[in-house]
Formats: structure tokens, sequence, C-alpha cells
């Protein structure tokens, strides 16, 4: 039988950009909007024209004929990319048009992320979507906090234990590391890197040929867990209370039903210089908050996920001394069994002068304490950090990827 016209006009459009890069092929990938707002004290706050793209290990790579460029195992086939240039010219990236099934959706400023998706036959499929923030040039929507302050509203009341749902900065190229390999970029989802200095097949969007790390300064929101919303506003403090100033602390406020909730924390929730270099000794050596400062001037990348944990089943941050969850629950087993639509929301991110994100109808509000920490409201899946990290030296985050979605993302050292 002869091929269908289509896909031989398909094959013939993607052999004219073998000589362009491992670039896109003719499937548009398609964002989902998600309205976020810049604040000002006096004008209020100002919807953004933004939308959320998930990371380039997401997508499938491809050959001219659509054949995997990817392994079995999740490498990458080393006869048709045996180095960048090569792996450019054999190898394009499909748009992803489903973020649905990839566990995405979004309605309004309201983005929702599911650890799993309801395949036809009625079984369920780790999704463990991991996305970033996108302006509509193209690029990534650069976040500049110092002086500032990041609030939104999340729902964590469908993560029993072991799940994570994150929301962090991360000091991503904006351009998501568009280049001559990499004409995708941030549309794409490219320029993965964190704290832990991940492994990938792909380093900002080209084929990472060394099995380098790719290191860069980030910033994770602390986690609290209820059964009900709430909205954390974290404020970066800067000496004169300028945007040109020096970071010298971070504090945290929580708000739920409209008043500011205290912190049951006994050092309260600022975190300062000090306060970092007792917690981390490692910290000075890398500059605290004062280097973490710099990365926010120079702007970073807002980041969603949820994920599990398939060896250390999120102990480290549920468990034990940490939480209230006992060491089996977490088993990324057990959650699918038991919890198989298990998901984070996300909403009404702001960012902004100090004090112009949010309002609050006073009252220190009712606080309860876990072994972890703060809380709103106890549940079984009830944590909180001890504050937030700002250095180099942070863990929860990616320590190797995954060529499909279908794995786990992240792990824990």
């Amino acid at each position: 039988m002869a091929p269908k016209l289509s896909s031989v006009i398909a094959v013939a459009l993607a052999g004219c950009r073998l000589a362009t890069a491992q670039n896109p092929d003719d499937t548009a990938e398609v964002h989902p909007k998600l309205t976020t707002y810049q604040c000002t004290k006096a004008g209020g706050c100002v919807a953004q024209d933004t939308s959320v793209v998930i990371d380039w290990n997401y997508h499938w790579f491809h050959t001219a004929d659509w054949l995997s460029c990817t392994t079995s195992d999740g490498k990458v086939n080393s006869t048709l990319c045996p180095d960048e240039a090569t792996c450019a010219k054999n190898c394009f990236v499909q748009g992803d048009t489903n973020y649905t099934g990839n566990g995405v959706t979004t309605s309004g400023d309201t983005l929702t992320m599911y650890q799993y998706t309801k395949q036809s036959d009625g079984t369920y499929q780790n999704a463990s979507p991991r996305l970033y923030l996108l302006g509509s040039d193209g690029n990534y929507k650069m976040l500049q906090l110092n002086g500032k302050e990041l609030t939104f509203t999340v729902d964590l009341s469908q993560l029993p234990c072991g799940e994570n749902g994150a929301l962090y900065l991360g000091e991503m190229d904006k351009t998501g590391g568009r280049s001559e390999y990499n004409q995708g970029g941030a549309n794409y989802g490219g320029g993965y890197c964190d704290a832990q200095c991940p492994v990938q097949n792909w380093k900002n969007g080209t084929l990472n040929t060394n099995a380098a790390g790719y290191c860069c300064n980030e910033m994770d929101s602390g986690t609290v867990d209820t059964t009900k919303p709430f909205t954390i506003v974290t404020q970066f403090n800067t000496n004169d209370g300028t945007a040109t100033g020096t970071l010298t602390s971070i504090t945290r406020k929580y708000l739920q039903n409209g008043v500011l909730v205290a912190s049951a924390n006994s050092g309260g929730d600022t975190l300062t210089t000090e306060m970092c270099n007792s917690l981390d000794s490692t910290a000075a050596a890398f500059g605290s908050l004062a280097t973490s400062g710099q990365a926010l001037a120079r702007g970073m990348v807002l980041t969603f996920a949820v994920w599990n944990d398939a060896t250390g089943y999120m102990n480290w941050l549920d468990s034990g001394n940490n939480g209230p969850c006992d060491a089996t629950e977490g088993n990324p087993t057990l959650i699918i069994e038991n919890n198989p639509t298990t998901h984070v929301v996300f909403s009404n991110i702001r960012w902004g002068e100090i004090g112009s994100t949010f309002s609050s109808g006073g009252g220190s509000g009712t606080t309860t304490t876990s072994k972890a920490g703060t809380t709103l409201t106890t549940s079984k899946a009830s944590t909180a950090t001890a504050g937030t990290k700002t250095t180099a030296t942070t863990k929860v985050t990616t320590t190797s990827s995954a060529a499909t979605p279908a794995q786990t993302h992240f792990g824990r050292e």
C-alpha cells in the first residue's frame, strides 16, 4: 500500500531540517495558559500573559522516519547520537499537544497536576509532571524578587504520605538553552538545572555527551500540608528595602480563610544569614543569603512539580522526625493502589512589591505543630519544613532524569 500523501510530506519536511539541528518537528507545542499577576501597591495586580511548559525530557525524540532516538532503558541511542552535532542532525523533538495526558490541566489562574493519569484500559500510568512558567515571548518568565514577595495558594489535601507537591525557583537560562542545536529552547522546556547538579540525557536542550551534572542556584518553598487550601507569602527582604539591595532575610507568612496565621516555629518564619549558616554547615562557603540574592537579582524560573520517591518513599520529608507517616506509606506501589487520583492544585500566583500581593483580615489564627514543624491544620500527611532552603546545598531536587514521563524524575541523596 502506498504511504499517505500527508505522511510523505511530513517526512520530507522533517528531512529539510536535518542540517539545522535537533529541533522541533512539525507538531506544534500547545502550552496551557496560566494567568499570573504582577503587583504594585499603587496599581494593584495586573494579569500576565503566561503559560506553562513541560520539561524537555517529557517529549518524544525521533528520527525523520519517526523512529525513537532513545532506547528501552531510557538512554539516548548512541548510533543516532554519537555526538552533539550528529544527534542534532538525526533527531527531532516532538511538540506536546496533550498536556492532560501528562497530568496537567489549567483554568484561569489555577494549575492542577496529577501524579498518575488514567489510560483507556482503566489502568493508571505515572505522569509526575514538571513544569516551568513561560512568558508570551517564548522565553521563561524571569522573576527578580529581591525587595519583593511571591504569593500563591496551594491545595495539598489530595496528597497522601509519600507525595510531594513542589513550587520552587531555579536559575535557568531564560531561553531554555536555545542555540544552533536547540531551536526549541524554552518553548519545549529545555534547560533544567538545580542545586543537586542533575545528570540528564540532555543539557540545555542538547546531547549531554560527557554525562555532566548541570548545577545552578535554586530556592525551594518550604512545604506545609493541610486538609484545606492555604496561601503562602514569601518576602525577600533587602538591607535597604529596594530591588538593588543585598538580600538579608526571607520571611514566610501563611494565610487561611483570609486570616494571617501565626507561625508555631519557636524561631518564627524569618530566615536570616545567621540562621541559614547554623542550619547548614556549608551555607557560609556558598555565600549564604547574599549569594542567593544575587541569583534572585539575575532572575529565576518558577517551577512546579508533583512527584513521589520510589527508593526512599519520601521518608526524609514526612516520616520519623520529619512527620507523622510511617516508613512504608510513601511506597509508590501503595500510592497508586490507594490514591491513583492524587494531585496538587496551585493558584493565584502573584509577585511584586512587599505588601502588594495579599490582604489579611487580621488576627493570629490558630496553629498546631507536628514533628516536622508548622502546620495550619493537622492530617495524616501533615508535614512542614523548618525553613526555606536557599543555598547550593539544598537536597529536595532531581538527581537524575528519566527518558519518559512514566519514570521518577526526582531523587533524594
